[in-house]
């Protein structure tokens, strides 16, 4: 089962500190985490998005339908295409919401597998960092956030993308919204480098399929539309590098668009915690 122990202080700081040193990523290399397909080579996970509600919002029936599919498919393990707690992220690490919308929510054993999971545009209003700190991994070890990553299934590679700085609204008209725009800002500097990162890293890769993850979208026909900023900064990498699929969330529905000018296919996974009719 997950962890759900809350360690005493010294205990915390003395795991953050062995913690940084192993999770972090070399100079201008993206994080990498490991994770091997099955023995016969065979990978099955769940993709899902925009569902922290403490069980309301049907984020509940979702989850009990999640672990009985996820049983089904015997899968390897979940993606989270952000907006992971609502309405403005977490307070901090110790935060209730974390159990209240993931630990206590999220229980059938199935789903009992590692989570990697984005940030989205919700997670920045509260303390975005706290999602980030290995301190939630102590205290359940499934959930594993980082703002861009790669997960290697061997012949699948997973790219995480933190699309949240893309989106200019945030920084210049954010309403009576805050973001958390630490270890970010500034935002030109930010988006350069990720998007050099990325490139190397799509080149590099050699698996047979490559995904990009992400929480905001690309295309789409429902609500929030296409991104304007990801159409022009991002979109031109996934391409050059023959990305197989975008997967994110941020609309509130599943979509699956073909592209007419690549064999690049998006699909939308925002749907797990539907809202009621």
């Amino acid at each position: 089962m997950a962890t759900r122990s809350r360690a005493p202080m010294t205990t915390v700081l003395a795991f953050l500190t062995l913690a940084a040193l192993r999770w972090a990523p070399a100079a201008a290399e993206l994080e990498r985490v490991e994770h091997p397909a099955k023995n016969d080579g065979s990978l099955s996970l769940l993709v899902v998005g925009d569902w922290g509600r403490k069980g309301t919002y049907n984020q509940s029936r979702v989850a009990e339908q999640m672990g009985k599919v996820g049983g089904e498919l015997d899968i390897d393990f979940v993606v989270s295409t952000g907006d992971n707690f609502y309405d403005n992220g977490l307070t901090g690490v110790d935060d209730q919401q974390f159990e209240e919308s993931f630990t206590n929510i999220y229980t059938a054993t199935s789903l009992n597998k590692p989570w990697y999971l984005v940030l989205g545009n919700h997670d920045y209003r509260g303390d975005a960092v706290a999602q980030l700190s290995p301190v939630l991994n102590k205290i359940d070890s499934r959930f594993i956030c980082k703002r861009s990553f790669i997960v290697n299934a061997e012949m699948v590679e997973f790219f995480f993308i933190d699309t949240t700085p893309f989106q200019l609204k945030y920084w210049t008209h954010p309403k009576d919204d805050h973001y958390d725009w630490r270890g970010v800002a500034p935002r030109g500097n930010y988006i350069k480098s990720l998007l050099k990162d990325l490139d190397e890293a799509m080149k590099k890769s050699t698996a047979k399929w490559k995904i990009a993850i992400g929480h905001h979208t690309i295309r789409s026909v429902s609500d929030h539309g296409e991104t304007k900023e990801l159409l022009q900064l991002l979109l031109p990498v996934l391409k050059d590098n023959a990305i197989d699929f975008y997967i994110n969330g941020h609309d509130h529905c599943l979509e699956h668009i073909s592209s007419r000018d690549s064999p690049l296919q998006y699909f939308t996974s925002g749907g797990a915690k539907p809202r009621p009719s």
